[in-house]
């Protein structure tokens, strides 16, 4: 039987994908930020997954705002770096787990979630910038991925609750999965931060210290901030952390939170990244 054993939470800041690739890891402005994930990739490489259900945004790659599902994921067999501008990313294709994919699909529908199917799909920095951050450079990505696509783009997004319920859906559907398969969930995107208007660069770090602690503190009363509230104090940006959600309604009553990072600013944003581990 397949398993979620574990949920990991990061930002997706494009500009952190570009410092990689740049060599610029080891600089006095990016070095902290890169601190806090080392001990992420020890972690990863004793705890290797199978398969990432890796939750994330598409920003304006696959999607425009002719076109956006609210939930969409990914069935195919690969998935290349998109072009996001200046070219696509220098990192490996992403190999997916197709079978696990349609088990969730068909699992998820039945269970009165209407996913898109996207057989075909450029994932962009939401994706490799996470796999970045926990993997490194390798040549190739140690683990499988399944892709699940939430609109944080084009109002309305979905809400938290229902971002968690999809979290409950997607842990039913993976343990009814009959292989023997270690998978993780992970949420990404956020944390506070604007990139246009008046507020352009706010960052709230009471606000984003506060939403880490519920996590495991008091999971459920995330479930209930609104919109609105998101839009007030993380910033026009901030409802990504929506996807946090759905990483963490996956997980279960009992986690144990293993890691914690929070780095600000990068790119005009606040970087979070947590660590939890399912409790027997």
């Amino acid at each position: 039987m397949a398993r979620i054993t574990a949920g990991v939470a990061a930002s997706h800041v494009p500009a952190i994908g570009a410092a990689i690739d740049r060599d610029q890891v080891g600089t006095e402005y990016w070095k902290p930020l890169f601190d806090g994930f080392g001990w992420t990739r020890d972690w990863m490489s004793e705890q290797r997954p199978d398969v990432v259900i890796l939750v994330y945004n598409d920003h304006a790659t696959e999607f425009s705002l002719d076109l956006i599902p609210t939930f969409a994921i990914g069935c195919a067999e690969s998935f290349a770096p998109a072009d996001e501008g200046f070219g696509a990313r220098p990192v490996p294709v992403v190999q997916g787990h197709p079978a696990l994919a349609w088990h969730l699909a068909e699992s998820l529908i039945l269970d009165e979630f209407d996913m898109t199917i996207l057989n075909k799909l450029g994932v962009d920095h939401g994706l490799t910038v996470p796999m970045s951050l926990m993997f490194g450079q390798p040549e190739t990505w140690p683990v499988k991925v399944i892709p699940v696509l939430v609109n944080a783009v084009q109002y309305p997004p979905p809400t938290g609750n229902r971002c968690w319920a999809l979290g409950e859906a997607i842990a039913r559907a993976v343990a009814s999965f009959d292989e023997d398969l270690n998978v993780q969930i992970w949420g990404t995107g956020g944390m506070s931060h604007q990139l246009q208007g008046p507020r352009a660069g706010l960052i709230n770090t009471p606000f984003d210290i506060a939403f880490l602690d519920r996590l495991t503190s008091d999971p459920h009363a995330l479930r209930k901030i609104p919109h609105l509230e998101y839009l007030r104090e993380a910033g026009s940006e901030g409802i990504e952390l929506v996807m946090w959600l759905i990483m963490r309604g996956a997980l279960g009553p009992g986690v144990k939170e293993l890691h914690r990072h929070y780095h600000v600013p990068a790119s005009n944003t606040a970087v979070g990244h947590i660590v939890l581990a399912v409790e027997p």
